[in-house]
């Protein structure tokens, strides 16, 4: 029998998780963006697109087994929740599955500190706090077979430090005992469709490599790989950076992922960035 996965904003990560159940078979997969050049690169990919918000897209939930969410919140909340929360109410306890993902920043700063899925939240930035509210109100739906998932930084064919560390631009930030996690895309699909084949209701998941890593270390790697210059060190006091990049900056943790280990019996591909980056070296349509 064809499963049907209906995912709210087929996104980078998504679009991994797609292309992992195609080859798997016996999937039909719905997928929801804005944009109607996107939505014809999808149907290519055999996604059926749909166009949201914008469309009625009552029929295609009803037909849903599983239901992916990996669109973010806003100032306003959950953009799905705001408009369809009682549509998702009603398909709730026919759902074999549903899948939030979520950020490792609702664990807030740890000062390098380590955390697991056991860890109290304690956002340190807006995001984080709109991350939490969002679980929350997700959670709170009725009879939904809901699996949170909390994702390190992801990185991934398309999303590295290479283009940067070609272009010149790159930069080493130095901070002292700054610390990120990271997740590879193909990771996180790998992860997400394990659970599906096993759901357990209400369990939260740390998505995450085994090496939490500082971020100057991750552009020095590039470089040896690419085999040019290492780039600059720059102190983070005196970097020239977004207030987005440099909010990033503000929370330091490591975080631990022996949940998808023991209960999905996960084993990483890409178990620290060296990995990740020389794959993505090897293959050069996943230049970054």
């Amino acid at each position: 029998m064809t499963k049907i996965l209906f995912c709210f904003g087929y996104g980078y990560s998504a679009r991994a998780l797609g292309a992992l159940l195609r080859r798997e078979g016996g999937w039909r997969i719905i997928g929801t963006t804005r944009d109607a050049q996107k939505a014809e690169m999808l149907e290519a990919e055999g996604v059926e697109p749909v166009i949201w918000p914008g469309s009625d897209i009552s029929a295609q939930l009803k037909e849903a087994t599983h239901l992916l969410v990996s669109a973010g919140p806003n100032e306003d909340g959950d953009p799905v929740l705001a408009e369809l929360r009682a549509a998702i109410a009603r398909v709730a306890p026919r759902l074999q599955w549903a899948g939030y993902l979520s950020t490792t920043g609702v664990y807030g700063d740890q000062d390098g500190g380590w955390v697991d899925e056991t860890t109290p939240l304690d956002p340190g930035t807006r995001r984080g706090v709109l991350r939490q509210e969002a679980e929350a109100a997700w959670t709170a739906i009725p009879g939904l077979p809901l699996h949170i998932f909390r994702l390190a930084g992801i990185y991934g064919p398309g999303r590295g430090p290479f283009a940067k560390v070609r272009s010149g631009r790159a930069r080493r930030i130095i901070k002292a005992g700054q610390v990120f996690s990271r997740i590879h895309v193909e990771d996180i699909a790998q992860i997400v469709a394990a659970s599906m084949h096993a759901p357990d209701p209400g369990a939260v998941y740390n998505l995450c490599d085994d090496d939490p890593a500082p971020p100057q270390d991750v552009i020095a790697y590039a470089a040896e790989l690419l085999d040019l210059p290492l780039p600059e060190a720059v102190p983070f006091e005196e970097a020239e950076m977004s207030q987005m990049a440099r909010s990033f900056y503000s929370e330091s943790k490591r975080v631990r992922n022996d949940r998808i280990k023991t209960d999905l019996g996960i084993t990483l591909r890409y178990p620290t960035y060296r990995e990740g980056l020389r794959a993505m070296m090897d293959d050069p349509a996943n230049g970054s």
